[in-house]
């Protein structure tokens, strides 16, 4: 009796019916998963609409600090990476002056530190200070140069020793303590953001700034503050890496995407100030009190923030780099909006 699969019933109730059917499970299992991601495709398509650009300033200045806590560089491009500015061949805070056991030294400790200046000519990095002659030292370290261990807000790190020489030089200049300059090179491990301040991402890495690739302050906030003091003070005294007009006052702690030349930047959390905003970068005087203490009267935290900025105020907004690329002065500066 040939049933309804004529001849060849009897052989289907065998192996093969068992791999046919198998074959029929997958083949419809397939075609569920295919349809599945294509819907969460198409839902991800609907969530993700380009951002509508709403622009909200114009860079007016790009610093670039090549020594933490000396003198910033000008300049009217960079190159945005994901671990700050670059200009060249300096980059954002990768050289750091250290005590001989590799604690950092800033303006903090040395306030004169913000007298020296940096630059680069062929290949080196070039430094200069008042009454000290001009001295240079390769970007590129020999490799016999010691890699020292060092330590910033209680972070290890690395940096390859760049000499007596420059040490000699720095020691003189500031009349302190042994002191040695280190520098960051790229394969060396970076700092994790997020280890300074849980509110950044895991991704969010630096050399020697205090926590952040990049740090953004509007013009129009500095002359709120220049208001309110009876001694003005320049942007010089808050070390912003990108400084923008046409916004309003603070207007910067708002944007929490923006997108500058072809960089895409993401806000993170404000900058919390300290005793460096009173070193005159002009003199290299600690003053202790102003721009500080009239900062605390009028830009201290929400209270349910206070577990991040404690009792500092707040001046500056840092941002993380999403996407990397070239900015200048005059971009416009965008706010994405979803």
């Amino acid at each position: 009796m040939s049933g309804p699969w004529g001849a060849a019933g009897p052989a289907l109730r065998g192996p093969r019916a068992g791999w046919l059917w198998a074959a029929a499970a997958a083949l419809a299992l397939g075609a569920l998963l295919g349809a599945w991601r294509w819907a969460a495709g198409r839902s991800r398509r609907r969530q993700r609409r380009p951002a509508r650009l709403q622009r909200v300033g114009t860079v007016s200045s790009l610093f670039v600090y090549p020594v933490k806590s000396c003198r910033g560089v000008a300049v009217p491009r960079a190159q945005v990476t994901p671990m700050g500015l670059q200009s060249g061949e300096l980059r954002d805070r990768f050289w750091l002056v250290t005590k001989e056991d590799g604690h950092m030294v800033t303006a903090r400790q040395e306030p004169r530190l913000v007298l020296v200046s940096v630059g680069c000519e062929n290949g080196c990095l070039a430094l200069s200070a008042p009454g000290m002659e001009p001295l240079r030292l390769p970007v590129r370290l020999p490799r016999k140069n010691p890699v020292r261990n060092c330590r910033l807000f209680g972070l290890d790190i690395q940096g390859r020793d760049c000499g007596d020489e420059v040490a000699r030089w720095i020691t003189t200049f500031l009349n302190s303590e042994p002191y040695r300059l280190v520098h960051f090179e790229p394969s060396m491990v970076p700092r994790k953001s997020k280890d300074v301040i849980d509110l950044f991402r895991t991704t969010d890495e630096v050399a020697y700034p205090d926590c952040s690739p990049v740090l953004i302050i509007s013009e129009a906030s500095l002359d709120d503050l220049n208001t309110r003091l009876e001694k003005k003070v320049k942007i010089q005294n808050f070390r912003p890496n990108i400084f923008v007009t046409g916004c309003s006052a603070f207007e910067e702690d708002t944007w929490e995407e923006i997108l500058i030349g072809s960089v895409e930047m993401k806000g993170t959390v404000c900058c919390a100030r300290c005793i460096l905003t009173t070193v005159n970068p002009d003199t290299g005087v600690l003053d202790r009190k102003e721009p500080l203490e009239t900062l605390k009267s009028y830009r201290l935290c929400d209270p349910s923030e206070r577990h991040i900025y404690k009792s500092s105020p707040l001046f500056g907004r840092y941002f993380a780099v999403d996407k990397t690329g070239t900015i200048q002065v005059g971009d416009p500066v965008y706010k994405m909006v979803q």
